[in-house]
């Protein structure tokens, strides 16, 4: 791992997940490691998230209190030093291994801004009714709004340039409503967003940390507000 000059910087918001977080450092494919910085935020986590992060020579940083998932990518972008951000859920829902992929079209100059889609991909579980709901409406809003066709705005696995956070500046969502709060920023501001196939399993070890009902408003407040400012 190069975390003086990292070309890429892979950030992972963890809480509790010290059984499933192996799986997704490790199967980072190595002809990245090199060139990347592995940042695993640890939100608070009661189990050995930190200890097993570390000796798998991630760039740890412990929030001593649980934050929220949002306030644990704030902390990782905050840190991130790579040119391209990566970010991957703790919960192995996700392929490490699928990152090429995801950065490709930023690569190649076809987008800044990069969302792996389940419903584009492969996914072996049923999706909840709520999440259904939510993520319709979601789709409905930014095709209004932004003439973008969205279907997965809440995936966790993602990839868009650095330089979208610099001119954002203010990002101030700390729990699951920060990723429809970068998104719509980024696409007020014109940004290149598309969406690519991604592979989702379904969680094997732990439990999901998403309330659908609460966390559902939260996004669907949180997009209306950053919509029609």
């Amino acid at each position: 791992m190069n975390s003086n000059n990292p070309f890429l910087s892979i950030v992972i918001p963890a809480y509790n997940e010290a059984i499933s977080i192996p799986n997704v450092i490790l199967n980072i494919p190595k002809d990245l490691l090199d060139k990347s910085e592995i940042i695993v935020v640890d939100d608070g986590s009661e189990d050995d998230t930190y200890e097993i992060a570390k000796k798998l020579n991630a760039v740890v940083i412990k929030h001593i209190l649980n934050r929220g998932y949002g306030a644990a990518l704030l902390t990782g972008f905050e840190a991130a030093l790579g040119n391209i951000i990566v970010t991957i859920d703790a919960d192995n829902q996700n392929r490490a291994a699928e990152i090429p992929n995801l950065i490709n079209p930023i690569l190649e100059n076809e987008a800044d801004f990069v969302i792996g889609s389940r419903y584009l991909g492969e996914y072996n579980y049923r999706i909840p009714f709520l999440t259904k709901i939510g993520e319709m409406l979601t789709f409905l809003l930014l095709r209004i709004r932004y003439r973008k066709r969205i279907l997965n705005s809440q995936s966790g696995f993602r990839a868009f340039k650095r330089e979208i956070l610099h001119e954002i500046k203010t990002l101030r969502e700390e729990k699951m409503a920060l990723t429809i709060e970068l998104l719509a920023k980024a696409l007020k501001k014109k940004y290149r967003v598309i969406e690519i196939p991604k592979t989702e399993y379904k969680r094997k070890y732990g439990k999901s940390k998403v309330n659908r009902l609460i966390d559902g408003f939260n996004i669907l407040y949180t997009l209306l507000k950053n919509l029609f400012r």
